[in-house]
């Protein structure tokens, strides 16, 4: 398949969506599903015959009483690609996705001749820090907040460092950190709508670092004991 730039070329502003919970998907990230609703068999099928492009979004809290029909869905997805593929006997299949681009979901689409979700949508391009000195400074407290997580002869403490110290712009850091972390689904939302990769960064790392406790009362409380 050919290489993906943000946006790509042979995007036309329709996207097939498949709502999921508890998976938020950030560009530059892959994953790994299995599809075996019917609906979703023959999106994939779809996919596969066309531009092999899928949207991954969010379902809305409460989506478990309207599963079966239109659950609410977030209003940012995350655009991907079908980089590989198994389509098994009973007709399920085994798909990995690369993500590529936040999606801002305009409005659905009615297509009674589909068993899916497609949907209007606008690319948002992800957008750096203006200054040098800031993307510098978002990227030194983020690194800062994090590694203060990890015993300092651990192997992930190393792996962190690497990415830190590699040449990817802080919103590709962002990204993975927020898709990789076990942070909060809701969080992970929030850092997926934000195109501004200095806001990104000034989300997680006030996410990351330790919350103050809160002041003993004086004097204490009596205690019979």
């Amino acid at each position: 398949m050919p290489t993906d730039a943000e946006n790509p070329e042979d995007f036309d502003g329709i996207t097939r969506l498949f709502p999921l919970p508890e998976l938020v998907l950030f560009p530059g990230i892959d994953q790994s599903l299995h599809v075996f609703e019917h609906r979703y068999r023959q999106m994939a099928a779809d996919a596969l015959a066309g531009n092999g492009l899928i949207a991954l979004v969010l379902l809305s809290p409460d989506w478990e009483e309207q599963y079966d029909s239109r659950p609410a869905i977030e209003s940012v997805a995350c655009l991907a690609r079908i980089v590989a593929s198994e389509k098994l006997e009973d007709g399920r299949y085994n798909l990995r996705l690369r993500g590529l681009a936040r999606l801002r979901i305009e409005w659905e689409l009615d297509r009674p001749d589909k068993m899916y979700r497609l949907a209007q949508g606008e690319v948002m391009p992800d957008r750096p820090p203006a200054e040098i000195a800031e993307a510098t400074s978002g990227r030194a407290k983020l690194r800062a907040a994090l590694l203060s997580r990890f015993d300092p002869a651990g192997p992930l403490h190393d792996q962190l460092c690497e990415l830190f110290d590699s040449e990817s712009p802080l919103g590709r850091v962002c990204d993975q950190l927020s898709y990789g972390l076990p942070l909060p689904v809701e969080l992970k939302q929030q850092l997926l709508a934000e195109p501004l990769a200095g806001i990104r960064a000034e989300i997680l790392t006030h996410a990351l670092r330790p919350k103050p406790r809160p002041p003993r009362p004086f004097p204490p409380e009596f205690s019979v004991n």
